[in-house]
């Protein structure tokens, strides 16, 4: 058993003094109608709106910092390089007067909402336990849950476990499971903890608790765990179902799964945040892909459910519909956002919608009762693989609306144009790729593909006004090269794999010319999308881009857009957040050109606010450290905060604005 520990820091908590707002007509049951962002996504549908009003457009200049919580495990972050965080990613949830926050190492801390002054922290020291692969310590949020009475605070933590937290003071629930806790491991195959198992975000759905497993990406061998999805009761803990990600014998889907793939094939994860309707009684799944990202001549056949839409019986699990985006991925085209339930006007048609945007930077968009399709999504041909025992679909879904929010396939007319010297160049490199429209596939050559590995939109996703039915995402350009050669029998299983035969030429830096990208900017965007018409309303880059470039001298290119790998979004009743984090502080190997020929501070503007109708940038706000999750907003005694995450390593912090910040009483 896990040593646990809980730490007071702060007796009395206060009782929150709300103004109370009536919801917006068309909002969905559990939106934050009172102050209150109980929610990851500020509702169960993800909406991330809130109908607050206090910080406006009149009063942004005024806008400051209000406080400051570094996260408390700084201290362990310090005292061990192998303790250190990848980045903050938590969105705090605000209820009953408290706000709480996970901190990368996995401690949970309850936060009094006016000073930042902590009440009480829980370290669980999930740490202990080794550094997750490929993300490292991040944590991506809590569930909230009471009946009135009781309150908990529910943490998936890095080594597999399900904690139940006492909301009032920090101790784990002993009715719960096993002294607080469950065992997500449990029946799933192959799982081993430290390994290759990390738990995720849970989803409160009435009385019974959901949550998703992310299986680490494999680097060896085709047999790897699947992402099952697991429900128990909210109070005893007790397991009420399971839902196959990667279907058993016998199981709806199976049969999609060819020559035995489904008893050895498995991640299939639900890492991005589940959606629930409490009317209908439905969750939704965004499931991510299947083992090994860019080869899948191991697991062939169209693997249900990978890269699907699923939509469940919260009582049950039993499966209602779903839709699979991506047929045999082969692009890490992952759903990546929690679903937005949306209720929409459609040709004078009243529609409970759930909307899935994807890296690919299409938006789906379904009845969320029936599953069916609320504008065509005909199959359309795609190219097809050339690579040895691979078999790619012959077709892929294309939504006839929206349109497409970012730029799609690595074509001539996408290339960059500014001027016909970056033109031609621009052509000579793209010969050494193969490339074409969306969905070509990886190569042994080196396939260029657009959107790349982090879309498109991302796991920051979209908000959604219930007001007016717009729908808001954020998105990036950027694309990847995936080139994939024979697998070496003495390191491998896999027929082939990323990476290809040693020497040729140099694939990343050909992307670009004197640090410009080869394709057209901007960079990054945010686009309205009128989701009772199925248009896109209006487009703006997101940050200003590399506008100085020498190349570009003379030419008055106007803003292109940062290259941003994570944004993050949040609704107001009049404004429009986005946060982003920097590339240069993603770890690039290559730093993007706006670093040395865009604006010299923007690596530490972090906040761009927006007018929603409009689009006008209106400010942009310095935070002075990276943010890669989306920003929340509450009310709390009769004052606005707007609060997101920072930093990485032994710099995180959770930061608070508000109009005047510290000075205003």
């Amino acid at each position: 058993m896990t040593k646990t520990r809980t730490v007071f820091l702060a007796a009395s908590v206060a009782v929150a003094s709300c103004v109370m707002f009536s919801l917006p007509v068309g909002a969905q049951k559990g939106a934050p109608g009172n102050g209150e962002w109980r929610e990851y996504g500020g509702d169960l549908g993800g909406t991330k709106y809130s109908p607050l009003t206090q910080v406006n457009a009149e009063n942004l200049d005024k806008l400051d910092i209000a406080w400051r919580w570094p996260s408390p495990d700084r201290g362990v972050q310090t005292s061990d390089p192998l303790m250190k965080s990848t980045r903050n990613e938590d969105t705090p949830l605000y209820a009953n007067g408290t706000l709480y926050s996970i901190t990368p190492l996995g401690m949970v801390g309850a936060i009094d909402p006016a000073t930042g002054t902590t009440r009480w922290v829980y370290d669980p020291e999930v740490y202990k336990s080794g550094k997750p692969a490929n993300s490292g310590f991040i944590h991506r949020g809590l569930a909230y849950w009471t009946d009135g009475k009781v309150e908990r605070i529910f943490e998936g933590t890095n080594d597999a476990y399900l904690i139940s937290i006492d909301a009032k003071t920090g101790k784990p629930d002993p009715a719960f499971g096993e002294s607080g806790r469950i065992d997500l491991t449990l029946g799933i195959r192959d799982a081993v903890r430290t390994k290759n198992f990390m738990g995720r975000r849970p989803l409160i759905a009435g009385n019974v608790i959901v949550i998703g497993n992310s299986i680490m990406d494999p680097t060896s061998t085709k047999e790897m765990p699947p992402g099952d999805v697991k429900a128990f009761d909210v109070r005893t803990g007790k397991l009420l179902w399971t839902f196959h990600t990667v279907p058993h014998k016998g199981e709806f889907g199976y049969e999609t799964w060819l020559e035995g793939a489904a008893e050895y094939s498995g991640n299939t994860n639900v890492w991005a945040g589940i959606s629930y309707d409490p009317e209908l009684n439905y969750i939704y799944l965004p499931v991510s892909g299947g083992t090994n990202d860019s080869y899948g001549g191991h697991r062939p056949g169209n693997t249900l459910f990978t890269e699907t839409l699923v939509c469940l019986d919260a009582k049950t699990g039993k499966r209602v519909w779903h839709f699979q985006v991506v047929h045999h991925g082969l692009w890490d085209y992952d759903l990546p956002a929690q679903p937005v339930l949306a209720d929409i006007t459609v040709d004078g048609k009243k529609i409970k919608a759930v909307i899935q945007v994807t890296k690919q930077a299409f938006a789906y968009v379904f009845d969320r009762k029936t599953g069916k399709p609320v504008w065509p999504i005909p199959e359309k041909a795609v190219p097809q693989s050339k690579v040895p025992r691979e078999r790619t679909s012959p077709t892929q879904p294309h939504p006839t609306k929206p349109p497409a929010f970012d730029m799609q396939g690595t074509t001539e007319d996408n290339l960059i144009d500014f001027t016909p010297a970056l033109r031609k160049q621009a052509l000579e490199n793209l010969q050494f790729f193969e490339h074409g429209p969306v969905y070509t596939p990886p190569s042994e050559k080196g396939t260029l593909y657009l959107p790349g590995t982090f879309g498109g939109a991302n796991w920051g996703g979209g908000a959604f006004d219930p007001e007016t039915q717009m729908f808001y995402v954020p998105s990036r350009m950027l694309p990847t090269v995936y080139r994939v050669g024979p697998g070496d029998p003495k390191q491998t299983n896999f027929f082939f794999r990323s990476g290809g035969a040693p020497g040729g030429p140099n694939l990343n830096a050909l992307q670009r010319i004197d640090g410009l990208l080869i394709f057209k900017p901007p960079y990054s965007r945010v686009s309205a999308i009128d989701m009772n018409k199925g248009e896109i309303r209006w487009q703006t880059p997101v940050g200003n881009g590399p506008i100085n470039h020498p190349l570009l001298k003379g030419l008055n290119v106007g803003p292109m857009g940062d290259e941003i790998p994570r944004l993050g979004v949040l609704l107001t009743k009049s404004l429009l957040f986005i946060n982003a984090q920097r590339l240069e502080s993603a770890g690039q190997s290559i730093p993007p050109p706006w670093v040395k020929y865009g604006d010299p501070d923007m690596m530490k503007k972090l906040l761009f606010v927006y007018d929603k109708t409009s689009g006008t940038l209106l400010r942009e706000i310095r935070l002075d450290g990276e943010s890669a999750a989306p920003p929340m907003t509450y009310l709390h005694q009769g004052r606005q905060y707007i609060v997101t995450a920072i930093g990485a390593g032994e710099t995180t912090e959770m930061v608070a604005l508000a109009v005047g910040g510290k000075a205003a009483k």
